[in-house]
C-alpha cells in the first residue's frame, strides 16, 4: 500500500479522536482514542504492524521529537522556569510514594521481582520500560517481562482521563478569575513580542524557514550533547529552547511562528502509535492481576504524593494531581491534554491563552521530571537490586 494511503488512514484515526475529544470537552483525550483504536486494530489483525512503519511518519516523528522539545522550551519564559521548582518537588514526592507503595504492597502480595517489574514503568515512559525489560532478561526473569510491557501499554488509559478531569476543574477556576481575565486581555502579547530585538536580523526572524532551521539546529545540538554527556537529550533540548528564547536567538512559541505545529504533532502521535507494536492480548491477560494491583497502588501513591505536595506548597490539588500524573504518559501526552483543555474550557481566546499559560509549564516540567529523569533513575536502581 502506498505511504500516502497509510498516512491517510492513521490521520483519519487521529481526526476521529480529535472530534471525540471536542464533543466530550476533552474528557476523552485524542491520544487515548488513537492508542485504543490502533491497539484493537493491531490485535485483531485488521491493521498489520508493518503498516505503521510503512507510513514513514514514524521516522519523521522520531526526528522531530528533539525539535519539538526545543520549541516547548521557547514556550516557557525563563522567569516561569525558575518558578517551577515546586512542580519538580511535588512530582518527586508523588514518585516516592508511588514506588514505595508498589515495592511494599506488591512484594507482599506477589514477590519482589514482580514489584520491580512494575515500579519503573508506572513512574515513567518507554525508557523506563526498556531499562526494566532489559534488566529482567539479564536476570533470567523472562516469565514476567509481560508485566512492564502491559503496565507501559495500559497506563495511558488510566492517566489521561484522570488528568483531563482534574485539569478541566482547574481550568474552570482559572476561567472564573475575572481579575486575571481583565489583566490578560490588556497584555497585548503580540505587540510586546514585536518590541523585543533578536540576535539575528529581524528580517531573518520573519522567515518560517530560518526559524525551522534554528529549531532543527537546537534539536541536533541536544542529541549531540545527549550522546556526549550521557544526560538525556530531551533535557538538553528543553534547556536549549529556554536559553534560545531568553537570549533572543529564537522567538517565543517558535514553531507556531513558523506555522509548523500541526503537522509536527501528527508526526509525534505516530511515535506513540509505534510503541504499541509487539504487545499482544495474551501478554496482557497473563499479567492482568499483578498489573492491576501495580496500577491501583502506583496511581494511588502518585495522587497521595500530589495531595501532600499541594498541602506543603499551597497548590490546588486539581493542579498538583495532573502534574504528578504526567508520570503515566509523559510527553507528548501532557502537551496534547493541556492544549485540548485550553481549547475546550476557554470561552474566548484570552481565556484559552490564560489556561495554556497557567498549565503548560508545570505539566511539562512534571512530565520531564518523572518520565525523563525520575523513572529512568528509579528503574535503573531497582533493576540493579535483582
Amino acid at each position: 500500500m502506498q505511504p500516502i494511503y497509510l498516512a491517510l488512514l492513521f490521520i483519519a484515526i487521529i481526526a476521529i479522536g480529535e472530534v471525540i475529544s471536542i464533543k466530550s470537552r476533552a474528557r476523552i483525550p485524542t491520544l487515548l482514542v488513537v492508542v485504543a483504536t490502533v491497539f484493537v486494530l493491531l490485535q485483531t489483525g485488521i491493521l498489520p504492524e508493518e503498516y505503521i512503519a510503512a507510513s514513514t511518519f514514524v521516522a519523521v516523528g522520531g526526528v522531530l521529537v528533539p525539535v519539538l522539545i526545543v520549541h516547548l522550551g521557547t514556550m516557557i519564559p525563563l522567569k516561569t522556569m525558575f518558578k517551577q521548582y515546586q512542580a519538580v518537588l511535588i512530582t518527586l514526592i508523588g514518585l516516592a510514594f508511588s514506588v514505595i507503595g508498589v515495592i511494599v504492597i506488591v512484594t507482599l502480595l506477589f514477590d519482589y521481582a514482580t514489584a520491580v517489574a512494575g515500579a519503573g514503568p508506572i513512574t515513567g515512559g518507554i525508557i523506563a520500560y526498556i531499562v526494566t525489560a532489559d534488566g529482567l532478561r539479564e536476570a533470567g526473569l523472562t516469565a514476567i517481562i509481560a508485566i512492564p510491557i502491559t503496565v507501559f501499554t495500559i497506563q495511558n488509559f488510566f492517566g489521561m482521563p484522570l488528568t483531563s478531569i482534574f485539569l478541566a476543574r482547574y481550568a474552570k477556576k482559572i476561567r472564573a478569575d475575572e481579575t486575571a481575565a481583565d489583566a490578560a486581555q490588556g497584555l497585548a502579547p503580540d505587540s510586546t513580542e514585536k518590541e523585543k530585538s533578536y540576535v539575528l536580523p529581524k528580517e531573518w526572524m520573519q522567515s518560517h524557514f530560518v526559524i525551522i532551521f534554528l529549531l532543527f539546529a537546537g534539536g541536533a545540538l541536544a542529541v549531540f550533547l545527549g550522546q556526549f554527556t550521557g544526560i538525556n537529550a530531551s533535557l538538553w533540548a528543553l534547556a536549549i529552547g529556554v536559553a534560545a528564547a531568553a537570549l533572543r536567538f529564537l522567538p517565543e512559541r517558535s514553531m507556531e511562528k513558523a506555522n509548523s505545529s500541526g503537522i509536527t504533532m501528527i508526526a509525534l502521535i505516530f511515535v506513540v502509535i509505534n510503541s504499541l507494536i509487539g504487545v499482544t492480548w495474551d501478554q496482557i491477560v497473563a499479567s492482568l492481576l499483578p498489573v492491576m494491583v501495580i496500577m491501583i497502588v502506583g496511581i494511588a501513591g502518585l495522587m497521595l504524593g500530589a495531595i501532600i505536595g499541594a498541602k506543603l506548597f499551597k497548590w490546588d490539588t486539581n493542579k498538583s494531581i495532573p502534574v504528578v500524573l504526567t508520570a503515566l504518559y509523559g510527553f507528548p501526552g501532557d502537551y496534547l491534554i493541556v492544549e485540548e483543555i485550553s481549547r475546550s474550557e476557554g470561552r474566548t481566546e484570552a481565556e484559552r491563552q490564560r489556561i495554556m499559560d497557567e498549565l503548560m509549564a508545570p505539566m511539562l516540567i512534571g512530565g520531564f521530571t518523572s518520565v525523563t529523569v525520575g523513572s529512568v533513575a528509579i528503574a535503573s536502581i531497582l533493576i540493579s537490586t535483582l
